[in-house]
C-alpha cells in the first residue's frame, strides 16, 4: 500500500469505471455547480482529479468547518509530543488566570470539547457566532459561556468549543495552531506553508467567503479553531489520506494510530473527535465537513478519500449523497 499519495497520473480505468466517469463532469456542472475541485485517492493513487469554475490544483479554498478536524489532528500531535497530558486534562488547567468557583465548569475536559459534549447557552444549531466575533477576547467569552444551560456529556455542536481547543494548542506549545500545524502537520505532508491572515472585520464574507485567506486569527492572535483555514483540494486529500494510512506519511509518523482510532470510534452521537461518523449499509465513513459543501470523506474499507472543495453557498446539495450516488458506483472493488 502507498504510504504517500502518488500524484503522477495513472490510467483512470485502473481505479474507476471509464463509462461512468464520463458522466461525472456533466453531473457536477448541472447539479453541483459550486464544486471547485474534486480529488479522489484510492490505495495511495490519484483515481480522479478535476477542477471547475476556472479553478486549478494550486487554488486554495476556505474549507470552513473542515478546520475543526485539522484542529483535532493538532491536539493529537500535541498529546503525542507531550505538550498536553491527555484528552482527560481539564480545560481550565490551560487558563489559570480565569478564576471561577463553578465546579461544573471545572469538570470540563479536552475530551468534552473534541466530542462536542459541552453545554452552552444557545439553542442547537443556533450558535451566535456574530456575537463571538464582536468580542475583543474570544477565549474569555467562550469560557464564560462554557458549561451553562445544559448537561455535560450531551452533544451540542459548537464552533466556539473548537476555538478553545486552538487556544489550548497555543497555551501548551507556545505557538499558534497555524504555526504549530505548519511545522508538525502541513510541512511533513508536503504542503506549502499556510500564511497568517489578519482580518479587518468579521462579517459574512470574512466568515464564509472570498475574504478568507491563509488562516484567520482572533483579535489576540489565536488561530480560529472552527473555520478560517484555506487549503487546496490536494491538501484536503493529503490530510484525509494521513488518517486512512493510520497516521503515517512516507516513513514519518505524524499521528499515532491510537489517536486516529479514538478520533473515529463509532458512538451514539455519530461524532468522533471533530469528525462526522456515518454508517450507510455496510459502509462506514468518517468525514471532515464544512459549510458550503466542503468535505474530506474517508472510506476505510475502500482505502479511499474523496476531497471536495466548494465555493460557499447556502444549503448546497448533500455531498454524501453525491459520493454515494455518483462516485462509489464508479469504483472497481
Amino acid at each position: 500500500m502507498q504510504t504517500t499519495i502518488n500524484w503522477q497520473e495513472i490510467e483512470p480505468e485502473i481505479r474507476m469505471n471509464r463509462k461512468k466517469l464520463s458522466k461525472l463532469e456533466s453531473t457536477i456542472k448541472c447539479d453541483y455547480s459550486n464544486i471547485n475541485g474534486l480529488v479522489i485517492v484510492r490505495d495511495g493513487y490519484i483515481a480522479y482529479e478535476k477542477y471547475f469554475n476556472d479553478k486549478g490544483q494550486d487554488d486554495v479554498q476556505h474549507v470552513a468547518s473542515v478546520t475543526k478536524s485539522v484542529i483535532s489532528g493538532l491536539i493529537g500531535i500535541a498529546i503525542d509530543a507531550g505538550y498536553i497530558q491527555s484528552v482527560e486534562q481539564k480545560v481550565l488547567d490551560f487558563f489559570p488566570e480565569y478564576i471561577t468557583t463553578d465546579q461544573y465548569k471545572q469538570q470540563i475536559t479536552i475530551h468534552h470539547l473534541l466530542t462536542m459534549t459541552v453545554p452552552y447557552p444557545f439553542e442547537d444549531w443556533h450558535e451566535p457566532l456574530d456575537v463571538l466575533c464582536q468580542q475583543q477576547d474570544w477565549v474569555t467569552y467562550i469560557l464564560d459561556c462554557m458549561g451553562n444551560e445544559g448537561d455535560l456529556g450531551t452533544f451540542k455542536y459548537s464552533t466556539a468549543g473548537a476555538h478553545l481547543l486552538s487556544a489550548i494548542i497555543t497555551r501548551s506549545t507556545g505557538k499558534s495552531a497555524r504555526a504549530f500545524a505548519n511545522e508538525h502537520l502541513f510541512k511533513p505532508l508536503g504542503m506549502k506553508e499556510i500564511p497568517d491572515f489578519q482580518m479587518g472585520a468579521y462579517e459574512f464574507d470574512d466568515l464564509f467567503g472570498k475574504n478568507v485567506q491563509g488562516w484567520v486569527h482572533d483579535p489576540n492572535g489565536i488561530s480560529t479553531g472552527g473555520w478560517g483555514l484555506t487549503l487546496t483540494t490536494r491538501d484536503m486529500a493529503r490530510f484525509g489520506y494521513l488518517y486512512i494510512n493510520n497516521g503515517k506519511w512516507g516513513n514519518n509518523r505524524i499521528l499515532s494510530e491510537n489517536w486516529i482510532t479514538e478520533s473515529t470510534k463509532r458512538n451514539s452521537n455519530n461524532y468522533g473527535f471533530l469528525w462526522w461518523l456515518k454508517e450507510d449499509a455496510d459502509l462506514f465513513t468518517y468525514s471532515a465537513i464544512g459549510d458550503g459543501g466542503n468535505i474530506i470523506c474517508c472510506i476505510p474499507r475502500l482505502n479511499m478519500v474523496v476531497a471536495i472543495a466548494s465555493e460557499f453557498m447556502m444549503q448546497p446539495k448533500n455531498r454524501w449523497n453525491f459520493i454515494k450516488e455518483h462516485i462509489l458506483p464508479m469504483m472497481h472493488d
